[in-house]
């Protein structure tokens, strides 16, 4: 039997997400959890159950990934991540109270907007109303696209780990692997933590704002300068209009760099990269579609999205409101 190279085990770690036995129980695990969701949301009508699981799949992934030093940290910052987004997502409402019915909580408003097919532009949007196409729309997308989605974006644990039960070989004095962890892997856990942070400031900026308006308004106060619009403008939101997803986004970026110090920085590209370019291309139409009902709902939404980017910030545009300020 011939001994697989370097160069070989290399290419296959990279190009090939079935090169170990580890996607086994992650593939059957992602699978259940659509299946579950398609089920439960079917019968009761609420089509947030992936959005319930939505911090806590990813966590179950990474901790089957770990297998060494390196996907041990992965798996404890992803927990990190999960701890700090469920928390947001219960304070919202999105869990039940009881827990006995874990189906029930607050619905994802986007999915009523879908569903009625009356609000988004395009004939593809108002087939949705159908019960029929609504029902693939669940199976195809809601169900089964975003638990793929969330799998993906966790495969740079699964890459990692192919490296991390790999012979570690040697080619040429050249290491393939090494469980020892690296400049870039600091890289990746400081920058994660650092997104993590400023999403969970971001949402407790949105939070605190909703919280004080709704306060505000039903205590029948004026509700002033700043809370007059409906929407969060100020701290993170005077950069961006959604420093949160932006956050979100950069964190799964940031993930990616695990995989590929695992190869001590040999390969930049593997197959994992394809996790965080769903997520982008996820955020852009989610954020598209947040965008044009927020806009339909607040008149002054508009100003703010000529003033604010979306997503990216606009330093020139800082730096100028800076000057303004002094």
């Amino acid at each position: 039997m011939m001994e697989t190279s370097c160069d070989e085990l290399d290419a296959m770690i990279s190009t090939n997400p079935f090169h170990n036995d580890l996607y086994i129980p992650l593939v059957i695990s992602c699978f259940c959890f659509a299946t579950l969701c398609f089920v439960t949301s079917s019968i009761t009508g609420n089509y947030s159950q992936v959005d319930k699981l939505w911090s806590i799949t990813p966590v179950v992934y990474a901790w089957i990934c770990a297998v060494d030093t390196r996907t041990y940290v992965m798996a404890t910052l992803v927990t990190v991540w999960g701890i700090r987004l469920s928390f947001n997502f219960y304070r919202r409402g999105g869990y039940p109270s009881n827990i006995l019915k874990f189906w029930d909580g607050e619905e994802d408003y986007r999915w009523a907007v879908l569903q009625r097919g009356d609000v988004m532009p395009g004939k593809l949007f108002k087939l949705l109303k159908y019960k029929v196409v609504w029902v693939v729309f669940n199976v195809i997308f809601i169900s089964l696209y975003q638990h793929l989605l969330l799998l993906w974006i966790v495969s740079p644990s699964l890459v990692a780990a192919a490296y991390g039960v790999s012979s570690g070989c040697d080619s040429n004095n050249e290491v393939l692997y090494s469980d020892k962890l690296n400049v870039l892997d600091v890289v990746a856990s400081v920058g994660m933590i650092c997104f993590i942070l400023l999403e969970g400031i971001a949402d407790n900026q949105q939070f605190s704002f909703q919280q004080e308006k709704y306060r505000r308004r039903n205590s029948g106060e004026e509700l002033g300068k700043l809370y007059e619009a409906g929407f969060c403008r100020n701290g993170l939101f005077a950069i961006v209009r959604k420093p949160n997803y932006a956050s979100e986004q950069m964190i799964w970026i940031t993930y990616y760099l695990f995989s590929v110090a695992a190869t001590n920085g040999r390969n930049i590209f593997n197959w994992s990269s394809i996790g965080f370019v769903m997520l982008l291309l996820l955020f852009q139409g989610s954020g598209w579609m947040t965008e044009l009902i927020t806009v339909q709902k607040y008149p002054k939404y508009a100003d703010y999205q000529q003033n604010t980017p979306l997503y990216l910030p606009n330093f020139f545009c800082l730096l100028a409101t800076k000057k303004k300020l002094s």
